[in-house]
């Protein structure tokens, strides 16, 4: 049974994606090594510093070599890491050539060569599952653009809002983490290949014309020089899946927030059986949502150790680096995992329109007070009008009646507005600003953005 609920077939679920477990399985790191050190043969053998045939031979024994788990497994155990016991292996496959493997590398290429391509792998599938989450969302903001709802703060109602307003702001931060997510790539997609101490003495005068071409074989960048003690690149990704993370859970939050019994405004959408009880037959727990946060505070407890890590010690760390293999690949699987369940709120969200408004109208008219005090405020004063209209919401308020009708009953605000003003003036629907303009401004944004992703 795994110690990770993330990697176990039972919870694995909740906690995860296969998706991105497959990017960093065991075996899919160990075929990374293979295809670096056969790129390696196949660019050395180009600029004539192997044999040609042994670039060839490299590359074809890197295709089928069989791996011995429980011999690499005894290998890491002696060494410390896979790299040495699968040389060999691949040495051995590769016949008379394998004595040309590995030529002017050393561990730590291989290794953070290969984390480079995993990560290429993993942010291409995080752009992919943010931006459908953002497509979710973009038609929501759209579709309820009208959609009149009470807007609360410090979880009491205080103005009236659009549904399509919040869907807008939940969108807004997402079409900056595809951006975030694209332009990270070029300072994390980067060869390394530095040799035993970054100088890449082994190979003279060569060692640079080897990086980039080794570089341009993988499809990846090449530094201006080695970067395995300078670790911003895979500590910025890892602080990026927290910055997604945090902007999925407050969606999830809000989520959870307005699926309360007696909020009731929307929900997950539900499929039989889901977010159910053991005990209690109604229940429909908001069950996404709860992961999404759950994942969230997770992966930002990880940026700490990943950023820790950055303080490698001279040319090779004696510890701090190791521990990034227990950070990097669970955040990037507990991203991908909470973005796959944002996609499904995203995409399927039920909103209730009827109790959006009826919500609304539970104050009769006191959530609109803002409305009715700027509209007296160019005859009274603002703070003589903020005094009256506070006066006329504690009547409202103690005696259970719309705010209008105490309203009418100040002689001070029948001077100044007749009854068609003050029930124009208690109308939530009026009183929403420039909810619609910032819509459109988030879906031109989105459009923009989505295109590009």
């Amino acid at each position: 049974m795994p110690i990770n609920p993330s990697d176990s077939a039972i919870y694995g679920t909740l906690y995860g994606s296969d998706a991105m477990r497959a990017v960093f399985d065991d075996h899919a790191g160990l075929r990374r090594m293979l295809d670096v050190e056969a790129a390696l043969a196949r660019v050395e053998a180009r600029l004539g510093l192997i044999p040609a045939d042994a670039g060839v031979a490299i590359t074809d024994a890197a295709a089928r070599v069989t791996l011995d788990d429980a011999a690499l497994a005894a290998s890491v155990r002696t060494v410390g890491y896979p790299v040495v016991g699968l040389v060999a292996a691949l040495a051995r496959e590769a016949g008379d050539a394998g004595r040309w493997t590995h030529w002017g590398a050393t561990t730590q290429d291989i290794l953070d060569t290969a984390l480079a391509l995993q990560l290429r792998d993993a942010l291409a599938l995080l752009r992919g599952e943010i931006a459908a989450v953002a497509r979710g969302l973009a038609e929501l903001a759209d579709r309820h653009r009208g959609t009149v709802m009470p807007g609360r703060t410090h979880l009491q109602h205080a103005l009236p809002i659009t549904f399509g307003l919040k869907c807008a702001v939940w969108l807004m931060p997402l079409l900056a983490h595809l951006r975030r997510l694209e332009e990270l790539r070029p300072r994390v997609e980067l060869v390394q290949f530095g040799g035993a101490a970054g100088t890449l003495a082994s190979l003279g005068a060569d060692g640079i014309a080897v990086m980039e071409a080794l570089a341009g074989e993988l499809a990846l960048h090449a530094p201006p020089a080695p970067w395995h003690v300078a670790r911003d690149g895979v500590a910025e990704a890892v602080g990026v899946c927290g910055l997604i993370c945090g902007s999925l859970a407050k969606i999830a939050t809000d989520v959870v927030l307005l699926a309360q019994t007696e909020v009731a405004e929307a929900a997950e959408p539900h499929a039989a059986g889901r977010g159910g009880s053991s005990t209690m037959p109604q229940k429909r727990n908001p069950i996404s949502s709860e992961y999404i946060i759950a994942a969230s505070r997770a992966v930002q407890a990880l940026v700490p150790l990943m950023q820790g890590a950055m303080a490698g010690d001279q040319e090779r760390a004696t510890g701090p680096w190791q521990a990034e293999a227990l950070a990097l690949p669970q955040a990037f699987v507990l991203t991908h995992g909470a973005a796959v369940a944002a996609r499904g709120l995203a995409e399927g969200l039920v909103v209730d329109v009827a109790r959006m408004r009826r919500n609304l109208d539970a104050t009769h008219g006191l959530i609109v007070a803002e409305a009715v005090m700027m509209g007296l405020a160019p005859q009274l004063g603002r703070a003589e009008a903020h005094h009256v209209v506070r006066r006329a919401s504690d009547i409202a308020l103690a005696e259970g009646i719309p705010l209008a009708v105490a309203l009418q009953r100040d002689q001070k605000v029948t001077e100044k507005l007749d009854a068609a003003a003050i029930a124009r003036l208690t109308d939530p629907t009026n009183y929403l600003g420039s909810a619609e303009a910032f819509i459109d401004r988030v879906l031109r944004a989105a459009r923009t953005d989505l295109g590009a992703a």
